[in-house]
């Protein structure tokens, strides 16, 4: 049960990261991914696929109510890579589209947050690498 313990807490720390997949998290509790989703589900009552979704959607409607984002932004921020996909599975499990979502929770509250605020918390600006010329030692004289 521990090492179901740590692999459920890796979903919970890296649940952004769209590389987090089944072989990933079984490793981190050391088991073959048929063993961990059969150890999960009985530990938690659904497989790991169906949590690391749910935690997803989770983090996307509470973007969608507080946050100025499309919902592409929204999307990528919290892990999903094809819009379809995230869209399918936000409506199944809030029985809502994002976009009717966020019709029907916004204006109940704050004025939501800038998109641009947004993005930086969630880590949504990647800086890109610097050109070649510029990698150099710090001790390295220009």
């Amino acid at each position: 049960m521990r090492q179901v313990r740590l692999a459920k807490d890796a979903m919970d720390r890296d649940w952004a990261d769209p590389g987090l997949d089944l072989d990933t998290v079984a490793a981190h509790a050391g088991y073959s991914r048929y063993h961990f989703i059969r150890a999960f589900k009985e530990a938690y009552g659904e497989t790991p696929g169906q949590y690391l979704t749910h935690r997803r959607i989770e983090r996307a409607e509470d973007l969608l109510r507080t946050a100025n984002l499309s919902v592409t932004e929204i999307c990528h921020l919290v892990g999903f890579s094809s819009v379809g996909t995230f869209s399918a599975r936000f409506k199944a499990w809030t029985g809502l589209t994002p976009s009717a979502y966020r019709s029907r929770h916004v204006g109940r509250g704050a004025a939501l947050i800038p998109g641009c605020y947004a993005m930086l918390w969630a880590g949504g600006f990647r800086s890109a690498p610097a050109p070649a010329d510029e990698q150099r030692n710090s001790g390295e004289a220009r």
